[in-house]
């Protein structure tokens, strides 16, 4: 799977940590290895500009997603039997995103992980436009976000454990051992 990642927003973000959601997100739905994706992250002029041009709304607004024309429109791409596709772009706008993180009391990074993965649910040919909708699209969004929060901690807690088995052997001679010096 190709996640390309573009940071535009003058904002630093662990640019990583937004690519392994979007890749988790994509991994869950069943889309294919092939598929590709790119996410961009913008300034608010920038978003702005998009915003207006492409949903005829003033302003800027957290998280965009544009589904690429060549998509067969009458089956979603996460069905299981789907070839390479392009699935599209999503854009972010962490400036606009960090007040939504604040009043939610969390991170922007967690703002920006539930934005990534709203936005591929919408590439995928999810909406909230109408109540049901939006409970099967939110639903699923929590879900995919609760699963990839786990992953990532259980992904932390075996890296740490990783580090203090290497610290342990290398204290009893078990270490690896250290590459030979060259003679000068």
């Amino acid at each position: 799977m190709s996640i390309e990642i573009a940071n535009e927003s003058g904002v630093a973000v662990d640019e990583a940590s937004i690519v392994a959601a979007a890749r988790f997100a994509l991994d869950r739905m069943n889309v294919s290895k092939l598929a590709e994706l790119s996410v961009l992250l913008v300034e608010l002029d920038v978003m702005s500009d998009l915003h207006e041009r492409w949903m005829d709304l003033p302003g800027p607004t957290d998280v965009m997603a544009f589904p690429m024309d060549e998509l067969d429109h009458a089956r979603r791409p996460d069905a299981s039997d789907m070839g390479p596709a392009l699935l599209g772009d999503i854009v972010l706008c962490p400036a606009f995103a960090k007040d939504q993180a604040r009043t939610a009391g969390h991170s922007l990074l967690d703002e920006l992980h539930l934005l990534t993965v709203h936005g591929v649910l919408h590439l995928l040919g999810y909406d909230h436009a109408e109540p049901a909708e939006e409970r099967e699209m939110f639903t699923l969004q929590k879900r995919i976000l609760a699963d990839f929060r786990s992953a990532a901690a259980e992904a932390e807690r075996r890296a740490a454990q990783r580090l203090e088995d290497d610290k342990l052997l290398g204290a009893v001679g078990l270490g690896e051992a250290e590459p030979p010096t060259p003679n000068a």
